[in-house]
């Protein structure tokens, strides 16, 4: 191994190897044998090839919008019953990324048990279970759950899923597969070191979750299950909608291999990447990379020019994520260049400029021949957690959750409860179906509010 380190130009991974115990060579030797040095070294020469060149073209999206015409309803109808045949066949499979912890929520743990719940706390990873089993209890089928955990939280998060008898949905419906690591390197191409027996190691980004599904065994599993669909969603929202007989329905009827839902965003200066057209092929533009005079440019209604703002909840054909792994990940290197904590020659940690590089899922939308961008109502299908406080934080999701449900209440002529309200999925997922579910009498938990459950 030290030899392959040498031969590479990283020997320095070993430099303190003489003064760990044995406890530290374990750790440092299992981390070594993990690199692929030739990919380090591929890795290592986009440190000085320069920026990619600035696009010459920024488009809006086709968008199959929010607010619809009776012809566009039609097609709405006729896609939410292709979805659902879809979902009844057991062809559309489920792939959470659920790497993260929640650290930044000051929550020690993955972030998906942590409890969002307005009245009784259900866990993030509970919301989203809880709607797969809707959908298995409306169409009549069972289909795949795969979840993407990291190196940090893989444990913990299977043993979450053991406690919880996995939802429900029966152990052997939920794979789990772990996302890949990589190196950071210094502005020279060296392996970072954050200890001298630990190598700086950084999720490879969400793009690497179609890598992941291919060399973990994901996608023979899929196939072996039938499933041709995958719904691609992540753990940080309880209000996604995995289970979407429209979303699929669409996909389905415009032959797509990658689709993607967006949301209006809330004004001109929200931070969040919108969907467009980058010299004519679909993908995502980032925030920063979007003119200000685009950013606020308006259509002749007055709305956003550049408002699909993404979700990353996706759509893609098992075929399709097959090709982009096929020898090795057809997407492109995104390089996060910023000031690191690194060991020294010295074996002290300093401050240097170093290199972390990721994959985006969304740039798998520039490889697609067709695709659909469905707008959704944020309120019915988007209220992440990514803050401790403010905007995107817990208090806010159970605020979105609340005012949703109270809607609910509304429309259906009940009282509508003072304190929290929390509608569980596997009661109703739409105001349709609470609406169905009429007349009913909601849970009480004292001093907490009302759960239809």
């Amino acid at each position: 191994m030290r030899e392959r380190a040498e031969a590479a130009g990283q020997g320095h991974v070993f430099r303190f190897w003489d003064e760990l115990d044995a406890a530290g060579r374990e750790r440092l030797s299992g981390q070594v044998a993990s690199i692929d040095f030739e990919e380090v070294a591929r890795l290592g020469a986009l440190l000085s090839a320069g920026p990619p060149p600035a696009p010459n073209r920024f488009e809006p999206p086709d968008t199959f919008p929010l607010e619809r015409g009776a012809e566009l309803e039609e097609r709405a109808r006729e896609a939410r019953a292709r979805g659902a045949e879809r979902f009844a066949a057991g062809a559309v499979g489920y792939v959470l990324v659920a790497g993260g912890q929640g650290s930044r929520l000051g929550y020690d743990g993955p972030k998906g048990c942590f409890e969002v719940g307005p009245v009784t706390g259900r866990t993030l990873f509970g919301w989203l279970a809880g709607r797969i089993a809707a959908a298995r209890e409306r169409h009549g089928s069972v289909a795949p759950w795969y979840v993407m955990t990291s190196a940090t939280n893989d444990a913990a998060t299977r043993a979450f899923f053991a406690e919880q008898d996995h939802f429900g949905l029966g152990a052997e419906n939920v794979r789990f597969f772990t996302q890949a690591m990589l190196p950071a390197l210094d502005s020279e191409g060296r392996i970072v070191m954050s200890a001298p027996d630990e190598l700086f190691l950084a999720p490879n980004g969400h793009g690497g979750t179609l890598a992941a599904l291919s060399d973990s065994g994901c996608l023979d599993h899929a196939r072996e299950r039938g499933v041709e669909t995958f719904s691609y969603f992540q753990v940080d929202s309880p209000l996604a909608r995995p289970a979407d007989t429209l979303f699929v329905g669409l996909h389905a009827l415009a032959g797509a291999q990658m689709s993607a839902k967006v949301a209006a965003k809330r004004d001109a200066d929200e931070k969040v990447g919108v969907l467009g057209l980058v010299d004519g092929k679909l993908g995502c533009i980032e925030y920063s990379d979007l003119p200000d005079d685009l950013r606020h440019a308006q259509t002749d209604d007055g709305k956003l020019l550049f408002r699909a703002g993404n979700i990353a909840a996706h759509v893609l054909e098992r075929s399709f994520v097959e090709e982009l792994t096929r020898g090795e990940l057809r997407l492109p290197w995104h390089l996060a260049r910023k000031e690191m904590p690194m060991l020294n020659e010295a074996g002290t940690i300093e401050k240097r400029p170093g290199v972390k590089f990721e994959t985006f899922v969304f740039d798998a939308l520039g490889y697609a021949q067709r695709s659909v961008v469905l707008e959704i109502d944020r309120a019915l299908e988007f209220s992440p957690v990514k803050n401790a406080d403010g905007a995107d934080s817990p208090a806010s999701c159970r605020a979105d959750l609340t005012r949703l449900f109270r809607t609910w209440q509304a429309v259906a002529g009940v009282p509508v409860s003072e304190h929290a309200v929390e509608v569980a999925p596997e009661f109703a997922e739409t105001e349709e179906e609470f609406l169905a579910r009429m007349p009913a009498e909601p849970r009480r938990v004292e001093g907490a509010g009302v759960v239809y459950d």
